[in-house]
């Protein structure tokens, strides 16, 4: 999620999209395709779509999928413009920015409704109140992790250019890094937050809707090209989707099999993470709240990750939702 400039964001975007066909390939019956993901190491992205695959979900709706995590929502969305992928799960706030880069996709549905991500600290740490004065790791400057560690720091009435500092430090081996070398007292990141605490790396303080509750932790995105020419294999996939993820929170320790297998976490990391975190945000039928986008566009603003304000309408479609499963 991190931030890139209008010009390179544009010029890759475009330099991709010229080199692969965009229309899913028909194989033996079946229309086969990619879905991508912002990351694997996530509960919420992942889950939906290893078991999909897995429990023949999209079989069952005429498709051969492929999951391809991607290592951010940039490249992932490089993916999706392309038409290497069809459908894109990243985080909520990464269509706002990426549309404003005129990025040419859309949301289709809401993945993750609220806010699943998560404020870790380091073990003896009790309280937000403890962070004063003291460093939060995040991912990089402007990404989500950025912006809810300012929130947080707001929501404790303290300046988040005085009172804490945010440290941009990359990936997750940084942030536990600098969390064991005492460089920070804390880091914001998604649903992982619950294994790390199962792993007693880390602390999961608090779930950041406390801090944030209007808020689309993930969405589902496609490009505009493909609204127009691949809607009904889109349709499938989203049914395939949510039928996954009503299986998830129906069987939440079957389906931890299945899923920690592909993620390298055990089946009881996986339950914990749906348990604690993940499993009660995850959208039953994908309808788009129009008014968490705004306000997350309110934020973005605030924060000047985007510069200007676009028409929230041409961020998402609603001709795909509710899923019916």
């Amino acid at each position: 999620m991190t931030r890139l400039s209008r010009r390179h964001f544009l010029m890759t975007s475009a330099a991709a999209a010229a080199s692969v066909p965009l229309l899913p390939a028909i194989v033996r019956g079946q229309t086969s395709i990619k879905i991508g993901t912002a990351v694997l190491g996530d509960y919420g992205l992942a889950g939906p779509v290893i078991v999909g695959i897995e429990k023949g979900f999209f079989k069952a709706q005429g498709l051969a999928v492929e999951f391809v995590p991607f290592r951010g929502g940039p490249d992932l969305s490089k993916g999706v413009l392309s038409g290497d992928v069809l459908l894109g799960i990243s985080g909520g706030t990464d269509i706002l920015v990426f549309r404003e880069k005129g990025a040419p996709i859309k949301m289709v549905a809401s993945h993750a409704e609220s806010n699943y991500f998560t404020l870790n600290v380091a073990p003896e740490v009790k309280s937000v109140a403890e962070l004063k004065g003291k460093s939060i790791g995040v991912t990089a400057p402007g990404a989500t992790t950025w912006v809810l560690a300012r929130m947080i720091v707001k929501h404790q009435g303290w300046n988040p250019d005085k009172d804490v500092q945010v440290v941009p430090l990359g990936g997750l081996d940084a942030q536990l890094a600098a969390l064991s070398r005492k460089e920070i007292a804390g880091f914001v990141w998604g649903d992982g937050g619950a294994v790390f605490e199962q792993q007693k790396k880390t602390k999961l303080l608090m779930r950041l809707d406390q801090v944030a509750p209007k808020w689309i932790s993930l969405n589902q995105y496609v490009t505009e090209d493909a609204l127009k020419k691949s809607a009904d294999t889109i349709r499938k996939a989203q049914r395939g989707l949510f039928q996954a993820i009503k299986a998830m929170k129906a069987n939440p320790k079957e389906m931890a099999e299945v899923i920690g297998k592909r993620m390298g976490w055990t089946a009881d990391e996986v339950v914990t993470t749906h348990t604690k975190v993940s499993g009660p945000l995850l959208s039953d039928d994908g309808r788009i709240n129009v008014e968490a986008l705004k306000a997350m566009q309110d934020v973005l603003i605030e924060e000047k990750v985007l510069a200007k304000r676009l028409p929230l309408e041409e961020h998402y479609s609603t001709d795909f939702t509710p899923v019916r499963v």
